[in-house]
């Protein structure tokens, strides 16, 4: 698991029910190795569920787009639980910084790639994922450099999600104006920008840093 201070900040930490479910899955048998392989399931089954929703109509294309969104928010769960079990809890693994980071990768692509295949650009899906790959890159770049971990946006992990999870349920109105996914695939592009923009400003302040 991460180093304490090279953790991302996230304010879900210090919620009660945040604690209350760390504390819980603490006193079970359950490792935050497994918590972070669980958020690798959801989220091909997020990704599946966008991509059937692509073939789907009417009820069916409702429902797969409610799954891929809750799948989705339960990726980032897993992945806020496997971090406070494994610090909070004192039950980090030697391997564990291996299954906190490689996850997180695995992860963007089932979701990113899912989604731009249920809307017919898997070639839009690639380049958000690739793009998602070169902002955790540049981060863990940054911390090998001794510059610190930057985890700045506009579209870093939580942002990418949060976009995700809300193209998906506002496109559960789109029956209302006939819409065809257009919304869905408006998220994938903001997604993708959003990305492309984080990776160039967190590069560019790793520049100015190690220039002085």
């Amino acid at each position: 698991m991460p180093d304490p201070e090279t953790r991302r900040p996230l304010a879900s930490r210090q919620t009660g029910w945040a604690q209350y479910l760390a504390r819980r899955l603490a006193g079970t048998r359950i490792t935050p190795n497994r918590i972070s392989q669980a958020g690798m399931v959801a989220a091909l089954l997020s990704g599946a569920c966008f991509w059937a929703a692509g073939v789907a109509s009417g009820g069916e294309r409702a429902l797969a787009l409610l799954a891929g969104a809750a799948f989705c928010q339960f990726r980032l769960l897993c992945n806020l639980l496997d971090g406070m079990v494994a610090i909070e809890a004192g039950r980090a693994a030697p391997d564990g910084a291996f299954w906190n980071e490689l996850p997180d990768r695995v992860a963007d692509a089932l979701i990113l790639v899912g989604l731009g295949l249920g809307l017919g650009v898997p070639a839009l899906g690639w380049a958000a994922t690739s793009l998602a790959f070169l902002t955790a890159y540049i981060r863990e770049l940054g911390a090998r450099l001794g510059q610190g971990t930057d985890f700045s946006g506009p579209m870093a992990k939580p942002h990418r999600m949060a976009a995700v999870t809300g193209a998906a349920v506002l496109s559960l109105a789109e029956p209302l104006w006939q819409g065809d996914g257009g919304l869905l695939l408006a998220g994938l592009w903001i997604i993708t920008i959003g990305t492309a923009l984080t990776a160039l400003r967190r590069g560019n302040r790793l520049v100015a840093k190690l220039r002085g």
